[in-house]
């Protein structure tokens, strides 16, 4: 049984439908928010019920700012962001999760907020898997 499991960690349903899996770092479960129109990370920290990030133990506190950095960087590196969106909202979905993303001039919900922005639009085949694939190369040369 994994650590998740153990811990009583469940992904809230709606981020599961809304992502795709991508990969595991110490404390969060990394996704890829499933609309091509923005390069969108989520962070969820395996932690049960956890719904603020103030109310996490304080080195669980400082690894979420760490990968929640990380990610940052990563999209800045692969996109020619103008700005690193970061966001822990939670009004929809209580789930402590993390949004990081990459705006840039022009996008689809530019200069406004991208929630509630249109429809969402789905990667096509091998689209996510690609753009994964650079941010995984990014990751790898900066660690």
């Amino acid at each position: 049984m994994s650590a998740a499991k153990e811990s009583g960690f469940a992904l809230d349903p709606r981020i599961a439908g809304s992502t795709l899996e991508w990969r595991d770092w110490s404390l969060s479960q990394v996704r890829l928010m499933n609309d091509r129109r923005f390069p969108w990370l989520l962070l969820v920290p395996r932690r049960a019920k956890a719904v603020e990030w103030h109310a996490l133990a304080p080195e669980d506190q400082a690894a979420l700012h760490q990968e929640t950095m990380l990610a940052a960087c990563a999209l800045a590196a692969v996109f020619p962001a103008m700005k690193i969106n970061i966001g822990a909202l939670g009004n929809v979905v209580p789930q402590l999760h993390v949004h990081v993303l990459a705006r840039q001039a022009g996008d689809a919900a530019w200069p406004g907020p991208v929630w509630g922005a249109g429809t969402a639009e789905p990667y096509g085949p091998g689209e996510a898997e690609a753009l994964l694939a650079k941010l995984g190369t990014v990751l790898e040369e900066a660690t």
